[in-house]
């Protein structure tokens, strides 16, 4: 069975868009993006049209590739005391010249709406639901919770450790709530025999970056596979977008899978409008 991300995402941002109505103000959302990054510059095109037809109001922060580290913290400031503003997105990557630690702890644990502030990802690990969750890895708790695929007690095996995907997504399933009470494990460069490690997984999460990295034989059968992965490639001298997954060869094995694209990145997006409408509705 194909995990319909895109649709379950289209669900609740419309819910979202149905409170909004009810509402006199608008939540607003500004992104801040560095450079003239291709795959940066689609990605805040794609947020901002899903706030514009959701009832969100957003804003587009367009900064040069040399801006100082001194001038972007200033203006991360800047919108922090904005109050029309309830969400301040700053799109990754950023210019090796600029901490991204910096900025991270710089963005108002308020408005951190992509869930990256210390203050945010330590109340995730505590276990307090009154901050942010990263987008991705709480899309990926909601997907579970609507194709109902049970968490507790099943090994789920991370693949990638990122501070944006693998250890939040990681401390998420650990929790004593209705999404967690799973044994974890995480892989990745560092860790030998990962292929045998992902084949005793009930539930494997791809979240590593490289394409196709994942095929039939890292996945026992009947597991859920959940696919992070966006990784652009050339076929046919075109680009195309697939995951780390591949997914031709081990669709057949599996009794859930989400696609690239379609499954786990339009969660992404879904959960940072709610998030934001989230921040809006505390302010």
């Amino acid at each position: 069975m194909i995990i319909d991300g895109k649709r379950l995402a289209n669900n609740i941002m419309q819910d979202l868009k149905t409170q909004i109505e009810k509402e006199k103000a608008k939540p607003g959302l500004a992104f801040i993006l560095i450079g003239e990054d291709p795959a940066s510059e689609t990605y805040v095109r794609m947020k901002k049209k899903a706030c514009e037809n959701h009832g969100f109001v957003s804003h587009i922060i367009k900064l040069t590739e040399k801006v100082s580290e001194n001038d972007l913290l200033a203006k991360i400031e800047e919108v922090n005391k904005d109050s029309s503003i309830h969400g301040l997105l700053v799109q990754q990557p950023i210019p090796k010249h600029i901490s991204t630690t910096k900025v991270m702890h710089a963005v108002a644990p308020s408005k951190d709406v992509d869930g990256f502030h210390p203050m945010n990802m330590g109340k995730l690990l505590l276990g307090e639901d009154d901050g942010f969750f990263p987008c991705t890895p709480f899309g990926i708790t909601k997907l579970f919770d609507h194709e109902k695929i049970e968490t507790a007690s099943k090994h789920v095996v991370i693949i990638g450790r990122s501070n944006i995907v693998g250890k939040p997504l990681a401390a998420l399933l650990m929790q004593k709530k209705s999404y967690g009470n799973a044994t974890v494990t995480v892989v990745h460069r560092g860790t030998k025999n990962i292929k045998s490690i992902c084949k005793t997984a009930d539930i494997l999460v791809a979240a590593i970056g490289k394409p196709h990295f994942v095929t039939k034989d890292f996945v026992k059968d009947g597991a859920v596979v959940i696919d992070v992965g966006i990784n652009r490639v050339k076929s046919d001298g075109k680009v195309k977008v697939v995951g780390d997954v591949d997914f031709s060869s081990v669709e057949a094995s599996v009794s859930k899978i989400t696609p690239v694209p379609g499954g786990v990145g339009p969660m992404t997006i879904a959960m940072l409008l709610y998030n934001t409408y989230k921040s809006f509705k505390c302010s």
